[in-house]
């Protein structure tokens, strides 16, 4: 099942934007990397989605599930 992702990621004009998996265009648009991640993870929590923060070449740094987790961690007793 594929899931629903917003993505903080380098913008091709320069920048960093925050954009969902199959839109056309970025919801927001930064100069700086911080900026994007602190609109992009209310957004994402609010939305239910997984939230990816990329790297300036693009690889995936860090991945946040806000959503229905298919791999939950197991509960330690």
């Amino acid at each position: 099942m594929a899931r629903d992702t917003h993505r903080v990621m380098p913008h091709p004009d320069g920048g960093w934007q925050v954009k969902r998996d199959g839109d056309q265009k970025a919801s927001h648009r930064t100069d700086i990397k911080s900026d994007a991640e602190k609109l992009a993870r209310p957004i994402s929590r609010n939305q239910g989605t997984e939230l990816q923060i990329h790297g300036k070449n693009g690889v995936i740094q860090r991945s946040d599930s806000h959503g229905n987790d298919p791999n939950p961690p197991k509960d330690k007793k």
